[in-house]
């Protein structure tokens, strides 16, 4: 029945010291009290092991009991039960949640378990080894692509189209430059919001440099960063991240965000 939990009983008697005699007692049941976690297990399973766990149920160091006869041990005892299965037999199936790997081998650790706590090392690892970003940023490949993203997107939807290419005039000189500004601001913006919305970068479309905002499957806004300029002799593209710019963006993107948060309170 190892592994149980209740409350821990109340008692107004104080706690004693005393060494536990265990030899010859191995298959003998003990009473553990661990933060308020109860569990019964065998001299012999606590003492399998070269542990901390042997060293207090073999004689060499004093335990604290109650006048119930629970052994206390000062520690959190959500993880006990699993150190007691490992205690057993060796082997046991870690938690699947990182935290929660790691809250174990704090307690293998502070028990002296060293074979837990290279099993607990061996999980971490892996997981760091198979850990997938967090801010995942889809390229759009065609048009259908990119309507079923838009459309299928519980989130609001925030698209840079930019494609270099597409310019039929000599850009100005500081055109290339803007255009990098208007990439970074955007990598900025997803790494800041990814959780609330959903960034898509467009390379194929028909604009050279243009912002577009959705919400529910609609385009609300847009702001396209290009003007054509006339030189003396030709016409020349002009990228712009001025304070203009800028700030009918960010009015876009900030009414994007307000807009579908008013339509989620409504549904």
């Amino acid at each position: 029945m190892s592994g149980d939990t209740c409350l821990c009983p109340t008692s107004g008697a104080k706690p004693k010291l005393s060494s536990f005699k265990g030899g010859g007692l191995g298959n003998k049941y003990v009473q553990l009290n661990v933060g308020g976690s109860l569990h019964y297990t065998t001299v012999r399973a606590l003492t399998r092991h070269d542990t901390m766990l042997k060293a207090m149920f073999s004689g060499r160091m004093e335990v604290l009991t109650d006048k119930e006869g629970w052994i206390l041990i000062d520690r959190c005892g959500k993880h006990f039960g699993t150190i007691l299965n490992y205690l057993r037999d060796d082997t046991i199936t870690l938690p699947q949640n990182r935290q929660e790997i790691q809250e174990l081998m704090a307690e293998a650790k502070y028990y002296l378990i060293q074979g837990l706590v290279n099993m607990c090392q061996t999980a971490l690892q892996d997981k760091k080894d198979s850990y997938q970003p967090v801010c995942n940023i889809p390229i759009i490949t065609s048009l259908r692509e990119e309507d079923r993203l838009i459309e299928s997107s519980t989130k609001p939807v925030v698209k840079l189209l930019y494609n270099r290419s597409n310019n039929k005039y000599s850009y100005t000189s500081n055109s290339d430059d803007h255009l990098l500004k208007n990439i970074e601001l955007f990598d900025k913006l997803s790494l800041r919001f990814n959780g609330r919305v959903l960034f898509i970068k467009d390379v194929i479309g028909d604009e050279i440099c243009c912002w577009s905002f959705y919400g529910q499957g609609r385009k609300l806004a847009e702001v396209c960063c290009t003007s054509i300029v006339y030189a003396t002799e030709k016409k020349q593209t002009k990228v712009w991240t001025g304070h203009t710019a800028a700030r009918n963006m960010f009015d876009s993107f900030l009414n994007v965000l307000w807009w579908c948060q008013l339509g989620q309170r409504h549904n």
